[in-house]
């Protein structure tokens, strides 16, 4: 079920690698319920009982998920200080990527000029950037951890989403998010991280035509082979077996009790959801923090732009703990712990509308 050595846990070669600066992007079309509630045929207020969501963004028609990326990695090298060019690595989590190849990645170290960086995507669907994070900060300390990495969640659902299906038509909003990962004081950054996956359930969450399998045609187009679909009541099931056990055997091993842990930082799924497994996973004293009243569901980008509203809130304090996790399709999860210790040289711009937080520590 999950990778017999975590990935991401401390290797003994390298200097500790953490979170350095947070940026993220989202469009700036703004879609309330009503235009989604129209189309499948549920009401706004529904759509608030049922998800807590009540608008999100819409990427413009000449926008790519690469112009999301990079534009969220930008805002993250411009918080940190770094010139593109010291980056050793781009890595860009999506399910949306802008075509089968090259990879996004590519076309985002393009466009922020990161000429000395190798770059790929990595595709965990809504846990990809938590994934993308743990590996990344596995090949700074290999590497001896002095370099610097960007690591951006990005996707634009609003390509593959069936407006009739209000199932998925209701939850999702395009954006993006990415940290830059570099050096941190000793005992700092990245304490932990654990990946685990569920192959035997990759039906629940798929977009079934326009691969190997189901090469495009005109079938796949006539039979919505190409919109993303879900099992949400299975999805559900998965995330309250699964998301207690994960976050109790990430601070196990970690050597972290419970209430030691400052802020909660989730994949943006479902408000209701979320309010359900809460109490589950005894993390009383953190914060838990929600973008998606505002954003929606934002796939691989719902952990960093989330991340990067609560720190733009300055509700981030020096050696707090920090707890992401994620969950999508696969299916997968992964969870990362991290000891925030940013070295960003200028304060990052403040958040005009404070994001929801439920708890306090």
């Amino acid at each position: 079920m999950h990778s017999p050595s975590p990935a991401g846990s401390r290797s003994p070669a390298g200097r500790p690698t953490g979170v350095v600066s947070t940026g993220s992007y989202l469009p700036t079309e703004v879609v309330g319920n009503d235009e989604i509630a129209r189309r499948a045929d549920v009401t706004s207020e529904w759509i608030v009982r049922k998800t807590g969501i009540r608008e999100r963004r819409r990427a413009a028609p000449h926008e790519a998920t690469s112009d999301l990326a990079a534009e969220a990695a930008r805002r993250a090298l411009r918080q940190a200080g770094l010139d593109p060019a010291a980056l050793s690595y781009v890595v860009v989590a999506t399910s949306t990527p802008d075509h089968p190849q090259p990879a996004t990645a590519a076309i985002v170290q393009d466009l922020i000029g990161a000429r000395n960086a190798a770059c790929f995507d990595l595709n965990a669907v809504c846990s990809g950037f938590v994934y993308a994070l743990a590996v990344t900060e596995r090949m700074l300390r290999a590497d001896g951890g002095t370099g610097y990495g960007v690591v951006v969640g990005a996707d634009i659902y609003s390509r593959i989403l069936d407006y009739s299906d209000r199932k998925t038509a209701i939850l999702f909003g395009d954006g993006a998010g990415a940290v830059v990962l570099g050096p941190v004081p000793a005992g700092r950054g990245v304490l932990t991280t654990d990946l685990r996956s569920r192959g035997d359930a990759h039906g629940l969450i798929s977009v079934p035509a326009g691969g190997s399998r189901r090469p495009a045609s005109a079938a796949t187009l006539d039979d919505g082979g190409h919109f993303f679909q879900m099992d949400g009541r299975a999805v559900r099931s998965f995330v309250h077996e699964n998301l207690p056990g994960a976050v109790g055997d990430l601070l196990a091993r970690a050597r972290v009790d419970a209430d030691r842990v400052a802020h909660f930082v989730p994949h943006q799924a479902n408000g209701v959801m979320l309010a359900e497994v809460w109490p589950d996973l005894g993390l009383g004293s953190a914060a838990l923090h929600l973008s998606l009243e505002r954003y929606g569901n934002t796939g691989a980008a719902s952990v960093p732009v989330t991340l990067d509203a609560v720190h733009r809130q300055g509700l981030l304090c020096e050696s707090d703990l920090v707890l992401l996790i994620a969950f999508g399709g696969g299916m997968s999860l992964g969870a990362a712990l991290l000891d925030w210790a940013p070295t960003a040289h200028a304060a990052p711009p403040a958040l005009k509308r404070p994001l929801a937080v439920a708890g306090a520590h």
